[in-house]
Order: structure tokens, then sequence, then C-alpha cells
């Protein structure tokens, strides 16, 4: 196995992940821990390897001084030749591996690692989770976690490591010169450490604040970047503007405020590392007036103060960073590791489904309120069977929907699937019995074949086409180029579709349940978009593919319903009617008002109609 496969970036977590920060590390670092260790000790060696080019420059100016110039080489050759292997093979070698591990090993499997954990966790999060909270904002906390705690375990690594080693290493090594240099070092070591303790909780807190307003900044940017066609239809840029220099002024001042702490931190960190050489220097100086230590001893002190004073601004500055990277952490903690509030039973099982019936026993819904979505809804929907569904906006059409394909947990009641119980079984096995189309079509900024393909990823380029065809998409399809050139179903389609009008993402949406052809199809608007000609001339494929399954179809146009087996009306989140077009018609209740209000094939709304979201 290769160094650079020691870690497996991809591997899964165990369990959920914690919501305190060591634990948190753990769950994300779990895996890596061999290649970690080999890290960490060639990095501790590279602190021992620095401490010793002192301790060796030191005893070349002890052997030049006690040997004649023209002897020099032949008295000294032992101590000349070992200084040349370590300056020249030995170094480089240690510091070559541990740049290596840190840069091939460590690093990119690192980050990828935690990125990929972070990310599988967020897909399980219930719908609420999402709309909860901007897109963007979201993705940023992935990717800014990651980072952060990348960064933090290579900066722990290569660098905390590496200075608590040179510093051992110094203070033992000064140990041998005169042991009251040595605990010089150790009382300036003391007096570093408390500024340390001093400034670095007060840059984690600040870092924490910052990376909050700069997630907010994201969020706001892509909310805007993502409805911009809203946002020029109604002339709102400078609404926008406003609004994104609001989030920008805060993070403006929580950056402002980190920046004047770090400007202390740097100018008595400066302070600090200046006291060093001239401790240490100045201490061997007089040491050495008073015949105690060898002049070598004095080079191998200066060398030791001043790299350890170059090290101080470098460890102090990784660890600014460190402690600004763990704030990081800490602020993505608060927005991903919420427990996944909708789960698979512990013994749920994989969903067949053999006949397709579908039954709804006292199904209730209100999104946590008292009212709104739907209330005691019973129903039972024959294998096969084409139900059509009528209601005013807010009448609790699409809640029926959602709970339906478990993207929330009922309140109360329950829906079975050919008498199971849909909680019995897992979300992903019922996701991929029941087909959608719906008004708002989904779109990956990917190409066609993709966004057709991703309703069966094992199907071939001909049953995909066959799909669009299907779906009066393939014509189109054919035509289309993006913008690097790439035509046909290879072009891609632009964020959410928007290079498509809303007709042709409607038809790739058809083509993609077509393809996946599951024996429950949920059609929500499936054909809003379309101009009756293009209607018309895929209604004969919509039969098709309807064909021995179970079909729920929602529509304010009724006319694309009046073929149904059965139609139910709903109305402030209950089932009011329910029986063919033309029973429902002879009733004259609801749904003939409905239907005799219509103008142009659309529902108007009743007066004091309540919306049930």
């Amino acid at each position: 196995m290769k160094p650079s496969d020691w870690i497996d970036p991809f591997a899964g977590a165990k369990g959920p992940p914690p919501r305190r920060l060591w634990p948190f590390m753990r769950w994300s670092l779990a895996g890596s821990e061999m290649a970690l260790g080999v890290a960490s000790v060639v990095s501790i060696f590279a602190g021992v390897v620095e401490v010793m080019a002192a301790l060796i420059l030191g005893k070349v100016v002890d052997a030049a001084l006690g040997s004649a110039p023209d002897q020099i080489f032949s008295d000294q050759s032992g101590v000349l030749l070992f200084s040349l292997l370590f300056f020249l093979v030995l170094r480089p070698l240690i510091f070559g591996a541990n740049s290596y591990l840190q840069s091939i090993v460590v690093a990119p499997n690192v980050f990828n690692l935690v990125l990929s954990r972070l990310h599988r966790y967020t897909l399980g999060q219930a719908v609420t989770f999402f709309d909860d909270d901007f897109a963007g904002r979201i993705a940023q906390k992935e990717m800014q976690t990651a980072r952060a705690l990348t960064d933090s375990v290579v900066e722990i690594v290569q660098t905390v490591l590496f200075a608590l080693a040179s510093v051992a290493g110094a203070v033992l090594m000064l140990g041998t010169v005169d042991i009251r240099i040595a605990l010089g070092l150790v009382v300036w070591i003391v007096g570093y450490l408390l500024m340390i303790r001093y400034f670095m909780p007060r840059i984690r807190s600040l870092s924490k604040s910052r990376a909050s307003a700069r997630a907010m900044v994201t969020g706001q940017v892509v909310d805007t970047v993502t409805n911009i066609k809203t946002v020029k239809l109604f002339a709102h840029a400078d609404f926008e503007d406003r609004a994104a220099l609001g989030a920008m002024d805060s993070f403006r001042d929580t950056s402002l405020d980190f920046g004047r702490l770090s400007v202390t931190f740097r100018f008595w960190l400066m302070t600090i590392a200046g006291v060093l050489p001239v401790l240490l220097v100045g201490g061997a100086l007089w040491y050495w007036s008073l015949g105690l230590i060898t002049a070598g001893d004095i080079a191998a002190t200066g060398a030791v103060a001043l790299r350890l004073a170059q090290m101080t601004g470098w460890v102090s500055f990784t660890l600014m960073g460190l402690y600004a990277n763990v704030g990081e952490v800490e602020d993505g903690m608060r927005t991903l590791t919420p427990a996944h509030t909708l789960l698979d039973a512990p013994d749920a099982t994989e969903l067949t489904v053999q006949q397709g019936a579908i039954t709804l026993d006292d199904l209730g819904f209100a999104y946590g309120r008292r009212s709104g979505g739907v209330e005691h809804l019973n129903l039972s929907i024959a294998p096969g069977e084409k139900l059509g569904i009528v209601g005013a906006s807010g009448a609790g059409k699409s809640t029926f929907v959602a709970l339906l394909l478990r993207l929330y947990d009922a309140e109360q009641g329950r829906i079975l699937i050919d008498g199971t119980d849909i909680r019995d079984v897992t979300q992903e096995s019922l996701r991929r019995n029941i087909g959608l189309v719906t008004q708002e079509t989904a779109m990956f900024n990917r190409s066609a074949l993709d966004n057709i393909r991703y309703g069966r990823p094992d199907a071939t380029q001909a049953d995909v086409e066959r799909a669009a065809q299907q779906a009066e998409a393939h014509e189109f399809i054919l035509k289309m180029q993006d913008h690097k050139g790439r035509t046909g179903y290879d072009a891609h389609l632009g964020e959410r579709g928007v290079k498509l009008s809303g007709g042709q993402r409607q038809r790739i949406a058809l083509a993609r349940a077509i393809l996946k052809d599951a024996p429950i199809l949920i059609l929500d608007e499936a054909t809003s978009a379309l101009d009756s000609e293009v209607e018309a001339s895929i209604q004969t494929a919509l039969e098709r593919v309807m064909e021995g399954k179970t079909v729920l179809a929602i529509a304010h146009r009724l006319s694309t319903l009046s073929s149904m087996d059965r139609i139910v009306v709903m109305d402030q989140g209950r089932l009011v009617e329910i029986g063919s077009h033309a029973d429902l018609l002879a009733k004259d209740g609801l749904y003939a008002r409905y239907w005799n209000r219509q103008s142009g094939g659309f529902i108007g709304y009743d007066d004091g109609t309540e919306a049930a979201q």
C-alpha cells in the first residue's frame, strides 16, 4: 500500500457526530490514527534534529579553535565528516519525509475524510433541516469545518509537536552547556506560555464570531445569485445589495475585532521573542567571561536562541491559526451536528411493492402547529388505481404527497403500502418505489444525460433517449449546446436547469420518471408548464407510463383529471369529496364549483379559504 493510501479518504463514520469538540474531532479523524502517528513521530524527530544542528555547529567551532589552521582537516576529520553527513544527508531526509507526510499523506486525505463524513451526515437530515437555513450557508459550513479541522491537524503535527520537541531538545542541550542557561530558557518558556494562555481563548472566541458572520455573507450572496431572475424581474438589485452589504458590514466588524486582537498579540510576541537571544546569549557571554564555557558553547547557544526566537513567531502565528480554526470547527458543529429527526427504524426492511395499494389511516400532520397541513385523512387506493387530487392552494395536497414520500413523519395515524407501514421500511427503498414529477422541477448543473439518468443510474444511453422521446424532450435536447461547446445529451443544463424553459425542464423531469419506472407514480402539476399542443402530444405517452401503476395526479387544470378512476377534493386539510368526474359534477359540490368557475382551466379561490401549509 502506498503511503498516500494509508488514510481512506471516503471511509464511513460510526454513528452520528458528537456535539463536543474533542469527541467530534475523534469521530472525524477515526481511521487515520496510524498515518497521524507516523507523521507525529517524524515531526518530533525533525524537531530534535533542528536542535542537533546548533549543537553540531558548536562542536565544529570548538574543533576549529582547538586545532591549528593547517591541521584542522586531519585532526578533526571525524567531527567534520559527521557534520557533513548530518547537514547534507540526515537533515534533508528527515525534513523531506516530514514534508511528504504532511502534504501527501495527511492533508489531502484528512480533508476529504472529514468533508465526506459531514456531507454524508448532512444528506441524512430531514427536509426541515434545509428548509430552515440557507443552502449556501450549509455548504459553506461543510467546507469551512473540513478545511479548519484539516488545518488544525496539520498545524498540531507539523508545528506544535515539532516546536515541543525543539524546545525540549534545546533545554536538554543547554543543560549540557550550563544548567543556569537552561533554567533561563525555562523561565522564558513560562512567560511565553502565559502570554499564549491569555490571547488564545480570545482569538478562538472571535474566530467563531467571524466564521459565523462569513457564513451569513455566503448564504446571503448565494441566495441572491440562485434567485437572480426573480431579483431582475422585480428590479430589486438595490434591495439585495443592501441585504448583502448588511451581512458584509457585520463580517467587517467581527474581522476588525479579530484584527485588533491580532495586532496586539503580534506586538507582545515580538517583544518576548526579542528577550530570548538577549537572555541566552548574554548569559552565555557572562559564563564564558568567567571561563565556565567554551566559545563553541556560545555559538551553539546563540544558534539555539536565534532559531527559537524565529520559531516563536512561526509557532505563535500557527497557534493563532490553530485557535482560529478550532473556533471555526465549533461554529460549523453548531450547524452540522444536530441529530437526525427522521430516522429509519432499527429493524426497518426494504420495501418491495407487489401491488401498489395505498391506505391512509386517520392521517394527520400540522407542521408542529395546531392547525394547517392535513387532518383525519382516511382513504384506500386500490392497486393500479388512477387517483386525481384537487383543491385550492393550501388545501393540503402537497403535504399529503410529502407524507407519502416520508419527507416528514405523520403526527397522527399512518400510511400503508401493500399493508406495510411506511415507517417500518427504509426511506431509500420507499422512495425508490415512487416516481415523482412536480411543477417545481429540480435539475442539476450536469448534462441532460445525467439529469434523466438520475431516475435509473444504470440505464443505457438508448434507454435514456427512449424515455426522452416519450416525454417529447429528445428533439430539443439534440439542439442544445452549452458554453463549453458540449452538445445534445452531453450539454449541461446550468444551475437548477436555468438554461431551459419551464416546459423543457418539465419534459426532462417526465423523462426521468419514465426511466425510473416505479410502481407508484405521483404527478404534481406534472404538465402545468407545457402548452396545450405539447401536453396533448405526450398525453398518450403518459397513459402508457401509467399502465399497471398506482397513480396520484395533482392538477389545477381539471380537464387533465377527468379520465381518472376517482378524484378526491381537499379543502383546509380534509378530504371533502370523493368520486369519479361525473359523480362529483352530479353532486354539485366544491368540485362542481371549481369546474364551473374555471377560466382557461385553472381553479379559482373560494372566499375565506385558509391556506394550509
